[in-house]
């Protein structure tokens, strides 16, 4: 069986190795000259199954008033004449009640731990490097309120057995001593230790190496045009090398899936939500992150990656826009300086945007769709590095023909009616 994918981020990447260690025959296209270099490119580096959580829920609408108001706003919206911005805000927001919340958290959970589990297999069956630490993630708040609001997150971390500690300044320094400076400016930390971080766009490219080995062939710099049906099937897949045909066909596409699958009359709800990194060199190991932290005010992840902190974060809704804005560039600085002020160089740092393709509850679509041989893997958000081994794994396992080893309830295009 041949298999193309279109789209070589982490996530095609991921399938395209796992679909090749199948025994499977393995075509991907991109029209980017490498892997990984769209969004998954330089985003924040957590591999974060304890902070797997719907940006929709109980009193979002209200918080993202509060949040366009800061000075340093964690969200930006760009109001369009975009209907699809519209609809997707308007699913989101019907997903914003407790109920939704806990169901979509659940799923989210669900694939990250799996992913988690599986990203941990892969590294000890191949040797792969990427920057990799597991050393946790750290959630810090600046108000009491933030850290009382952590308690239906850790209901449902209770329930799917992830480890959590609530800790105080103490605590938190011990697991993060460069905070020391700054420690009366948090009340408190929320540490999940089953977390890890690594350079996503390292691991893409190794990853595509070990595929290249296992006979998966890359094509890189290929546009692609249209995906071409007949009937109840997909037929080929029009680019500009001419029509490539295969068995089964997966659109890993990150926000341009949902272009691609409209002249086919499918249509899902993922829309492209605009993330910002820096990535700073580090001057001062000792006062620099040791792992991951999440302030909880800002929405800004500071993430140590080898010699160099990544800082990613902010929302901006602006379509498929793609332009550096300098405001989110200072916002994502005064994070990083604020917390490790004496770290790094921001002035020698690198600026880079990305596109997240998000569904309005959160969940990443897989699987297949109302087309016998195309087969979906998008929608994962800020999560898709988190997800994706685990993404690929459970991809692999149904175009292969097996069951996956966790339930797919709540991870298809069905949910959807």
């Amino acid at each position: 069986m041949k298999v193309l994918i279109l789209g070589s981020g982490v996530i095609g990447t991921t399938m395209a190795y796992y679909l090749a260690r199948a025994g499977l025959e393995v075509e991907v296209i991109d029209r980017q000259p490498g892997p990984g270099l769209e969004t998954s490119y330089a985003n924040a580096g957590e591999v974060s199954p304890g902070y797997s959580a719907p940006w929709a829920g109980p009193g979002v609408p209200l918080k993202a008033i509060q949040w366009m108001l800061m000075h340093h706003s964690p969200l930006v919206i760009k109001p369009m004449l975009d209907p699809a911005m519209w609809r997707w805000g308007l699913s989101m927001l019907r997903n914003c009640t407790e109920a939704r919340y806990r169901i979509n958290k659940g799923r989210m959970v669900r694939l990250a731990e799996y992913s988690r589990d599986c990203l941990k297999e892969l590294r000890a069956d191949i040797g792969i490097d990427y920057d990799d630490r597991a050393q946790g993630t750290l959630q810090l708040f600046r108000t009491q309120k933030q850290l009382d609001g952590t308690a239906k997150d850790i209901e449902i971390l209770k329930e799917y057995g992830v480890p959590y500690h609530l800790l105080d300044r103490s605590g938190y320094l011990e697991h993060e001593p460069a905070l020391a400076d700054v420690q009366d400016k948090f009340v408190g930390a929320l540490r999940l230790p089953g977390d890890e971080t690594g350079d996503c766009y390292k691991f893409t490219h190794t990853l595509a190496d070990k595929a290249k080995a296992l006979g998966v062939t890359f094509r890189f710099g290929v546009d692609i045009q249209a995906v071409e049906r007949s009937g109840g099937c997909v037929s080929g897949v029009r680019t500009s090398e001419g029509v490539l045909t295969a068995d089964r066909y997966v659109l890993a596409l990150g926000s341009y899936s949902t272009r691609m699958l409209a002249p086919l009359g499918i249509r899902i709800p993922v829309y492209p939500v605009k993330g910002f990194s820096i990535t700073v060199p580090i001057t001062n190991a000792a006062m620099s992150p040791e792992s991951t932290i999440m302030d909880e005010t800002h929405k800004v992840a500071v993430t140590r990656l080898g010699d160099r902190i990544r800082v990613g974060g902010t929302a901006q809704l602006s379509g498929f826009d793609l332009n550096l804005d300098e405001g989110r560039r200072r916002t994502l600085e005064f994070v990083v300086t604020d917390l490790f002020p004496k770290g790094g160089d921001v002035s020698q740092a690198e600026f880079w945007t990305g596109l997240r393709p998000m569904t309005p509850d959160g969940t990443p679509i897989l699987g297949k769709t109302q087309l016998d041989n195309l087969l979906l893997s998008t929608g994962h958000g800020t999560l898709g590095w988190t997800m994706a081994a685990g993404t690929g794994r459970v991809m692999a396992d149904l175009i292969s023909g097996r069951k996956p080893e966790i339930s797919m309830e709540g991870l298809t295009v069905a949910r959807y009616g």
